[in-house]
């Protein structure tokens, strides 16, 4: 399990020209699967993201979380952060987990993200349009 975090002040999904989802300050959260992920990933990574501390307090230092903001959280799907590109100039996705299985543990990783902050999410499969305004930029990757 893969999860690319943004800081944002801004973020939002579009779906065939529909804003499906928006949020203001917090993360935007991109999440892929792999075939051995479990709930209990989904539960250990949710909290590792729900209790991160990456906002400036009023000293500048990077101390506060999603909590202590009042921010919220945006969780997109996202199959290709499992591409491997080692081997020519098409990506392959052999380590993406198979939709059906990976369309249930996205749903239950957003209402476990949802304990934690109040969370919108994209629509899994859908050809989606983010548009996010990066804060800092700060990005994190975790696994």
């Amino acid at each position: 399990m893969r999860a690319l975090v943004q800081r944002v002040s801004s973020a939002s999904v579009e779906v065939d020209g529909e804003m499906i989802a928006q949020i203001g300050r917090g993360y935007l959260v991109l999440v892929g699967f792999t075939h051995e992920d479990t709930e209990e990933d989904c539960i250990r990574l949710a909290k590792k993201i729900g209790l991160l501390r990456v906002f400036s307090d009023e000293n500048d230092k990077i101390n506060l979380s999603l909590e202590d903001i009042s921010g919220s959280i945006l969780c997109v799907s996202q199959f290709t952060l499992y591409a491997d590109c080692r081997k020519g100039h098409r990506p392959s996705f052999t380590q993406a987990m198979e939709p059906g299985r990976a369309e249930q543990l996205y749903g239950f990783f957003c209402t476990e993200l949802d304990k934690y902050a109040p969370t919108q999410k994209g629509i899994f499969g859908a050809d989606m349009k983010v548009t996010l305004c990066n804060d800092g930029p700060f990005t994190v990757m975790l696994e």
